[in-house]
Formats: structure tokens, sequence, C-alpha cells
């Protein structure tokens, strides 16, 4: 019904993955943009993995990693979601998408503008509705996760996770060290709290609780001292390492909403 409405989410991570889902389900035709080497965790239910593998799928979504246009009409065609290695989303001005959603997480605006296309969204805190964005939607959890913002800005960063089982800050694993980034586990495999779940160069990368190792980055990663590297989820369901969070369906929920009230205006 939608496939003539392209949109472009910048990102490609869990949050953003959730985003595309709830359009790519609805009939929009996405495209997702990414850097050279995605700093993602989740990496079973993010998108941005085709960067490294060529192609990879979650859920019932198949993504494919292209480099131009003709690419990506052709993953378009296939319903292949099309991403590309694009810091600036220099394509959004080669493709003139219907909408941008900005789904970087970054916590401040890089550079999105109003003026990127017919209908902008920004994700979280760093834009404005009105200013910047034409809407806002908020990605903290609680009450207003997921609400669409049409005047003002999501909840200010607080740098700190949400609380899973009580368990905040923790449930975050942290590079010990910089170097090359080299998993020792699988996502999906249970961990107890001070297991060796990957090194930085030689330094070796703890478990910082006991759980479910639910996300790590991809092998080669450079990190800096501190970077997120991996999470552990203590309700310790291994299903939930293969599925949309319900945070991100929350989020992407939010956007075709805002979408949708756009197409129907």
């Amino acid at each position: 019904m939608f496939k003539e409405k392209v949109i472009v989410i910048k990102g490609a991570g869990d949050l953003a993955t959730g985003v595309a889902a709830r359009l790519w389900r609805s009939g929009f035709s996405v495209l997702m943009t990414e850097i050279e080497q995605p700093l993602t965790v989740r990496r079973t239910v993010s998108l941005s993995d085709a960067v490294y593998d060529g192609e990879t799928a979650v859920e019932d979504m198949t993504a494919r990693r292209v480099r131009n246009r003709e690419n990506i009409l052709n993953a378009l065609k296939d319903r292949v979601i099309p991403v590309i290695v694009d810091p600036k989303a220099e394509i959004v001005k080669e493709i003139d998408p219907f909408a941008v959603i900005d789904a970087v997480m970054a916590k401040k605006n890089l550079g999105t503008r109003m003026e990127d296309a017919p209908f902008v969204v920004g994700l979280g805190p760093g834009f404005t509705a009105g200013e910047d964005v034409h809407a806002v939607v908020e990605t903290k959890r609680g009450h207003t996760l997921g609400r669409v913002i049409w005047e003002g800005s999501a909840i200010t960063n607080t740098s700190i996770p949400g609380e899973v089982k009580g368990i905040g800050s923790n449930r975050v694993i942290r590079a010990p060290a910089p170097g090359i980034f080299k998993g020792v586990l699988s996502i999906g495999t249970h961990v107890e709290e001070g297991d060796i779940v990957a090194y930085a160069d030689e330094f070796p990368v703890l478990a910082s609780i006991s759980g479910m190792l639910r996300g790590l980055l991809h092998d080669g990663v450079l990190v800096e001292k501190g970077l997120k590297s991996g999470d552990i989820d203590p309700r310790d369901v291994q299903a939930s390492c293969w599925t949309i969070s319900d945070k991100a369906l929350a989020i992407g929920g939010g956007a075709l909403e805002a979408v949708m009230m756009t197409v129907n205006s």
C-alpha cells in the first residue's frame, strides 16, 4: 500500500530495528543508514549486522548491505531492507524519501533537520519538535515510553540504563581497556558474574552480573576503555536474545503512529 513512500531510518541498531519492523510490516519501504563499524551490542536483533555480514535477518525481516541507489532499488523490489554505510545520510538527497527518522540514539542531534524530508522524526533526547524535527518519540522506559511528542522534547538523558529486575547500570558490560574486541562467549549464553565473555586485546572483559548474555560487540571492533561492549539480562530468558524487545517495539509503534498521522492528514 505504501511502497512508494520510502522512509530512511538513520541507524540500524536494536531500537532502530524495532522502528523498521513496525514500518516495514505496515507496508512502508524502509532504507537504513549506518557507520562503517557499527557499535551495536544487541546484534541478534539489529539489522546493523548486515554491514559486517552482507546480509542478516531479524525475525521476519531480511536486511542487505547496499552500496548505491541501484542496489537500494533492487533490495526494495525484493522486500529486503537495504542498509548502506553512510554516516552523514547523504543518500537522503539522492532518493528524496517521504520521511526521515533519526534513530542513531546519540542523545543529541548530529545534523538532522526538518528540511531533510516532508516529515522528520527524532527518537529520544536531543531533538525538539517544531524546531529541528516535526515530531519526537519518547525513548525512556516508563509511563511515556513510545509517546509521540508534537511540541517540545523527550525526557533529558540520565546516562543510567533502565532497571530490569531492579538492576540498572550493572546490566551493561564495558571494555576495561582500549583494544581490539574479540568475543569468547556467544549471545544467548548463560553467564555468571565474573565470567570472561570477551577480550579487549589481552584484557579480559568480565560479566558484570549473572544472567543471559543478550548483547556483545562484533569481533574486530576497536574499543575505548569504558565503551559499552555487552548486555546481560538478569531475567535469564534465552528466547529474548532473538526477538525485538518491548522497548524497541513501543518506540517503533510511536514512530509508526507519527508517520500514519502524517500520511492520513
